[in-house]
């Protein structure tokens, strides 16, 4: 603890008191309620929530529009399998004979043949060899066929929010970095839009800084401030952006060393807002960098070059995250 106190009082003498802080981030600062970093690379923030009942904190709905696609395609996998597991049981519960066409003698080829019927009325499919005949199996078959179609209709309704839903399609380099710039130095971050004939325009970027500070009474408290940047808005962005902030004597971050960042817990905060002029819409990103993802000393390569022929203009996004070490050179 001791050593903590110490670190904190030196970085806290490296700050300029006239700096202005942003209360408007919408964290709070009392550092002790905090765990972890306040947003995730991805954009989400690193937030659990507790007090009210499960069912009345979870959407259906929108988890399964913002779920990675290999888990949204294994959910309708998974859930169209279950069902006709389920709806083989009943069937073979009210009794095959009510199954007109079943031909397997053995209780495993019977379930097979039930649960391939499941399916075809499930989908309304419907090829005709195996049909209900009993009023058991009917009414199960009509309750099947409603409930399919209207899973057909979810699904159909879902699939579309996915695909229509606007995103801004931007990858972040892993680290943000400290580099020399113009005579002193900077922190730098760069991103780029990583699909084809896909470019934001009016794109608008806007980047905070948390730092945990030690207060006179002896108790650690978050302050935020509106980091300044060379350019905070292009009008479009068809290649990279390499985000600058200079550090000078309008920087919280002047002075700071990399033990100084551990200290004070620093997380850079990045929103980024641009209009698509597939969707017609804004679309906004986020992300952040923790004192761990900044390197000192080093540098972007650049990651575009001139094709062969001279005719077009390449974006190498695999050197997104390369940077040469200036300790070594």
């Amino acid at each position: 603890m001791a050593d903590t106190r110490n670190k904190t009082t030196t970085y806290s003498r490296k700050m300029n008191p006239l700096l202005k802080t942003n209360n408007d981030t919408g964290f709070g600062t009392n550092a002790a309620n905090y765990g972890g970093r306040f947003i995730n690379r991805d954009g989400t923030f690193n937030l659990q929530k507790e007090g009210v009942n499960f069912f009345e904190r979870f959407s259906i709905y929108h988890s399964m529009l913002s779920m990675p696609r290999w888990k949204f395609i294994s959910l309708l996998v998974l859930f169209y399998i279950f069902i006709n597991l389920i709806y083989s049981v009943i069937y073979l519960a009210v009794g095959v004979d009510g199954l007109a066409g079943v031909v397997a003698t053995t209780p495993w080829g019977r379930f097979k043949e039930a649960f391939f019927f499941s399916a075809e009325t499930f989908t309304t499919v419907g090829y005709g060899r195996v049909n209900p005949v009993g009023d058991g199996a009917n009414v199960v078959a009509a309750i099947e066929a409603m409930s399919g179609w209207l899973s057909f209709a979810l699904a159909t309704g879902l699939i579309f929010g996915r695909f229509s839903r606007p995103r801004s399609f931007l990858m972040f380099s892993d680290f943000a970095l400290v580099s020399p710039f113009r005579g002193k130095t900077a922190l730098m971050f760069r991103f780029a839009p990583y699909k084809d004939n896909h470019t934001l325009t009016d794109v608008q970027i806007r980047v905070n800084i948390g730092l945990k500070m030690m207060q006179p009474d002896g108790n650690a408290e978050y302050v935020y401030y509106d980091l300044n940047l060379e350019r905070t808005k292009v009008e479009s962005l068809p290649m990279n952006w390499t985000v600058v902030h200079p550090i000078d004597e309008q920087s919280p971050l002047q002075g700071f060393t990399e033990e100084d960042m551990e200290a004070s817990d620093v997380e850079i905060y990045v929103l980024i807002r641009g209009f698509d002029d597939v969707y017609s819409n804004f679309v906004q990103q986020r992300t952040s960098y923790t004192y761990h993802e900044i390197r000192f000393d080093g540098k972007f390569v650049p990651m575009y070059r001139e094709s062969e022929d001279g005719r077009t203009t390449i974006l190498e996004l695999q050197k997104l995250n390369e940077y040469r070490d200036l300790k070594k050179s």
